[in-house]
């Protein structure tokens, strides 16, 4: 099939150019580029809120979403879709930038939407996900959100974590904490807490940890903090690991590569345990957008203090010695961490009773 001739958009004052606008993006569903484009527009305010200012990730499928399609995790890019932590050679002027650093130290100039606009030409390169920091300019590196990823494992799902959603509120509560829900758009469910930009990504990691911890001890047969897959069990799994630098998540109203085009949809806290995640999609969600508005406006209206999960971070370390736990493997070894070994991978006799490894003495020379 021919080509469609390229289109010219108007969106919010700029004029944004969408090449192939009839090329399928998910066929299963008759969606097309422009189907995405023109949806994106529809929630432009909640997905404008959710990255300004923010350096962000694209998630980019270029040839759409199709059954088998992959995506590539390797800085080649190579498979049918990749993820661009740089921005593209030729964008236009008006597409702002913020340079990151990664956890490696290396610099990069990620896409740091500002205007809708700029959503819509992302989304004519393919893009389907946006993967925000949870850091604003001017400060790069001092987190303004806690993001909470409640993670099922297999054996279970959705309504898993729905179910674990009421204790977390609660336990946010005590602490003088709001978060605000969302599904992901695939199994798990999403809470975002605004805080105060005073804190590290080691410090906002730390809390987490502490609320994982705590949902732990309060509900140990359904939620784990663990890092290890194989001592999870059939349990929902808070993702600390997604608060560390460089470590992001789907943000509201992206759209998931799978074969509903579900998208991440925000949640009342009411609606979690009433609903599912193929509730929401692109054909679904410009109406409930237009009845219900952002209902993640608040979260970069309101910012709390992290003071009281800091306290409850030492107090586990205190009384349980409960310190720190593994990075990713791709980042460099951090101060205190654990070593890095799969459990059953451990040799006996090489660890002492603390979880450390045992240095073998080096052989004097004569």
């Amino acid at each position: 099939m021919a080509a469609t001739k390229a289109i010219e958009l108007e969106v919010a004052g700029r004029t944004v150019r969408v090449s192939n606008p009839d090329k399928p993006y998910f066929a299963d569903r008759g969606l097309t580029k422009l189907d995405i484009v023109n949806y994106f527009i529809s929630v432009g305010d909640g997905i404008l809120g959710a990255l300004r200012d923010r350096p962000t990730t694209l998630e980019r499928w270029p040839g759409g979403w199709f059954e088998g399609a992959k995506l590539s995790t390797r800085m080649d890019n190579r498979g049918d879709a990749f993820y661009q932590k740089r921005v593209a050679k030729g964008a236009p002027d008006w597409v702002e930038t913020a340079t990151i650093k990664f956890p490696s130290g290396r610099p990069a100039d990620e896409v740091c939407p500002t205007e809708l606009a700029v959503v819509a030409w992302a989304v004519n390169l393919g893009t389907l996900t946006f993967h925000p920091w949870p850091v604003r300019r001017p400060e790069l590196d001092s987190p303004d959100q806690l993001r909470i990823d409640l993670d099922p494992q297999p054996g279970t799902d959705f309504k898993s974590a729905a179910a674990v959603a009421p204790v977390l509120r609660e336990l946010l509560a005590e602490h003088g904490l709001e978060g605000f829900p969302k599904t992901s758009g695939g199994r798990g469910l999403h809470v975002y807490v605004p805080i105060e930009p005073r804190w590290t990504f080691v410090e906002a990691r730390r809390a987490v940890i502490a609320v994982g911890r705590e949902l732990s001890r309060r509900l140990p047969d359904q939620v784990t903090v663990n890092w290890w897959k194989e001592e999870r069990g059939e349990r929902v799994f808070i993702d600390y690991n997604q608060m560390a630098r460089d470590r992001t998540i789907a943000s509201a109203y992206s759209v998931r590569p799978n074969a509903r085009a579900r998208v991440s949809a925000p949640l009342r806290w009411e609606e979690v345990d009433q609903v599912v995640p193929d509730d929401f999609d692109v054909l679904t969600m410009p109406a409930r957008f237009a009845e219900v508005g952002d209902l993640h406006a608040a979260v970069a209206e309101k910012a709390f203090s992290l003071d009281s999960l800091l306290e409850l971070s030492a107090k586990h370390e205190r009384d349980y010695g409960e310190g720190e736990m593994p990075y990713p493997p791709d980042y460099p070894k951090m101060p205190g961490e654990p070593p890095r070994v799969q459990p059953s991978k451990k040799v006996e006799g090489h660890w002492d009773e603390s979880g450390n490894r045992i240095e073998k003495a080096k052989p004097q020379e004569d």
